[in-house]
């Protein structure tokens, strides 16, 4: 279930795997290329940004448009550097980080992009039970409940492979669009007004609430982990010249998907301001409030466009952000786990809050709480943004494709703005708590503002207080040193797991060949009838006499060809059964089949071997019976 990683590439089972550099020409060629951006701008129309646009929309009118504008221009010049961190270096943002800071700093970005997933994901499992329940009348909690099944979705989706995936998410994104501009069509909104829209105003306390919000639905932290792993799918001429074509070509998969995105957060803006705001409906902050007043403004079409559109935008953003997961986790902690695990945790992470504020607050906060998602995304952005500019800042490891200088300026202007909205966020909130009579909270916000600013000072000044630490290729594996002193082992007790079927052939050459004239072989079975389960190895019925006089066998038959061996039957528990006789009996490794199952009976039999793997510090030599 799960291993440490053996492979410093970013996404390993699908890396490189689509090809840019054969003899496609023209629009073929350039077509290679485009698909990451696309997974990536799901992540800017997700549910979370639907509450952040329509609070915006409805009770600000189109004064936010300008805050959506700087936004994804924000996000276009970030998701580019992003894009340039794995295009030139071949690292995702996360095995950078791993890779410049020490062990306790990595620890605390993981926790914090752990969070902004979970954030993400909590926007998505509301959004998808919102449109659940406005399609079908189904109760919320229970939408929120089925969201674990596009689990298997996704888990058809990798399977099979990447443009496959690609051409699905924008499908989706596709339907979202399309919804929302019949639904503009139907509004017919003055294109005068939204113009002066895009003029900037100053913010009050609870438009910068909002603006914030838009600005954290937006910009996405988990997406600049996500890009920098998306773009290296591609196969690409690792010359200067390839590189560049490669930069050049996601530049442009990134600017069409995210004005893309753009187009669909400024239509759900509009829409708000449109049909509520001009109508004297400020108070409609929600998206069921909206989806039950649309039919009296555009029709009966309009609200069943706007429930598909939700699933649609809900649906994709899960897939992408169970990927950005699987970056972060792999990237960090080098760890890799099979992604219906880590897709089921991640959700389980998200519908517990979810649930939680459902049934002691009801269904009026949901809104509330996806408003809060996209705040505590936009908290993450600085420990995401601030490393991502120092990389593609570093002349020693991007060569040729540093960053310019007006490029660099620009970014670490966007990230000033962004600290500083989000500490003058965290001060206005804060103060309400120092008002308040309540001793402990006042000291546990005391003590995470302190961890955060100590956290972001550190990241920000981290070259300049390190500048002698060796940058370069991110050291996954040790420094080759000479192999010289190499100590070949000698195994002097070998157990077999048997499972008495024609395997077994296959696992005692195996075993004998890792063995030599002086090893003991131990043969191992666990009878599992439901005798031997209840009664242990009091048993006595009739499979449990057979699997005796087949050890008996086995043990004679390689006796008599000169093996030491003997035999030892297990009962209940084969995973705890099989540990137990192998630290019994001393053994030094142990060899055991893999039945090369996939899905439902991987889980199934591919427990005992991950079980029994993690229980022993001895080497196991996992066989593969049917290759």
């Amino acid at each position: 279930m799960i291993k440490h990683s053996n492979t410093d590439t970013s996404l390993s089972e699908v890396h490189q795997s689509v090809d840019t550099t054969g003899k496609k020409k023209g629009w073929r060629r350039i077509l290679s290329f485009l698909g990451p951006a696309y997974l990536v701008s799901v992540g800017y129309m997700d549910p979370g940004n639907w509450a952040t646009d329509l609070a915006g929309g409805s009770k600000f009118g189109y004064s936010l448009i300008w805050v959506l504008l700087m936004s994804n221009l924000m996000a276009l010049l970030l998701q580019g550097l992003s894009a340039r961190l794995g295009i030139v270096r071949g690292r995702d943002l996360a095995q950078a980080n791993k890779e410049a800071y020490p062990k306790y700093v990595n620890f605390a970005l993981y926790l914090l992009a752990e969070i902004a997933i979970a954030a993400c994901d909590l926007a998505e499992v509301l959004g998808m039970a919102i449109g659940i329940q406005l399609l079908t009348g189904l109760p919320l909690i229970w939408g929120v409940s089925i969201t674990v099944l596009d689990t298997f979705l996704l888990l058809y989706l990798q399977k099979m492979g990447m443009r496959k995936m690609e051409a699905f998410i924008i499908a989706l994104v596709a339907i979202v669009a399309i919804s929302f501009l019949i639904e503009i069509i139907f509004a017919r909104p003055d294109l005068g007004e939204i113009a002066h829209g895009f003029i900037p105003s100053a913010l009050t306390d609870e438009a910068l609430y909002i603006g914030i919000g838009i600005i954290g639905a937006t910009v996405m932290p988990h997406n600049l982990y996500l890009h920098s792993a998306l773009v290296q799918t591609r196969k690409i001429d690792r010359t200067d010249a390839g590189i560049k074509q490669a930069l050049k070509f996601n530049r442009i998969d990134t600017t069409i998907a995210l004005n893309l995105a753009f187009f669909v957060n400024a239509a759900i803006l509009v829409l708000a301001a449109t049909v509520f705001f001009k109508t004297g409906n400020s108070q409609v902050a929600s998206i069921k409030e909206a989806h039950r007043l649309l039919p009296g403004f555009l029709g009966d079409l309009a609200p069943k466009l706007f429930a598909i559109a939700l699933i649609a935008a809900g649906q994709s953003s899960t897939i992408t952000g169970t990927l950005a997961g699987q970056i972060i986790m792999e990237g960090y902690l080098s760890l890799r786990i099979n992604p219906w695990v880590r897709r089921l945790i991640t959700r389980l992470l998200a519908i517990i809050p979810a649930l939680i504020v459902i049934i002691i607050y009801g269904e009026e906060e949901v809104d509330a709480l996806l408003v809060l998602s996209q705040v505590i995304l936009s908290l993450q952005l600085g420990f995401a943004i601030i490393p991502l500019i120092h990389f593609v800042s570093d002349k020693k490891t991007m060569g040729n494709f540093v960053i310019p200088t007006v490029t660099k300026i620009a970014a670490w202007v966007i990230a000033g703005i962004l600290v500083f909205l989000n500490l003058k966020m965290l001060t206005n909130e804060a103060t309400g708590v120092f008002m308040a009579d309540a001793i402990f909270p006042k000291i546990i916000l005391s003590f995470l503002g302190l961890l955060f600013l100590t956290l972001l000072v550190y990241i920000l000044f981290f070259p300049v207080i390190n500048k002698m630490r060796k940058t370069g290729s991110i050291q996954i594996h040790p420094d080759m040193n000479a192999i010289s002193n190499l100590v070949i082992p000698k195994f002097n007790n070998i157990a077999i797991a048997l499972d008495f079927s024609e395997n077994d052939q296959k696992l005692l050459a195996f075993a004998i060949g890792q063995g030599n004239e002086n090893t003991h072989y131990i043969l191992v079975h666990v009878v599992e009838s439901a005798s031997a389960r209840l009664l242990g190895p009091f048993s006595d019925d009739f499979e449990t006499r057979k699997d005796k006089e087949r050890m008996d066998w086995y043990v004679d038959q390689l006796q008599q060809r000169g093996f030491k061996v003997n035999g030892h039957l297990g009962f209940r528990n084969r995973a705890r059964e099989i540990v137990r006789i192998v630290k019994e009996f001393n053994a030094d490794m142990l060899v055991a089949g893999a039945h090369g199952h996939t899905g439902l009976k991987d889980l199934i039999y591919g427990e005992t071997v991950n079980t029994v793997r993690h229980e022993l510090k001895i080497p196991v030599l996992i066989v593969n019976v049917y290759a």
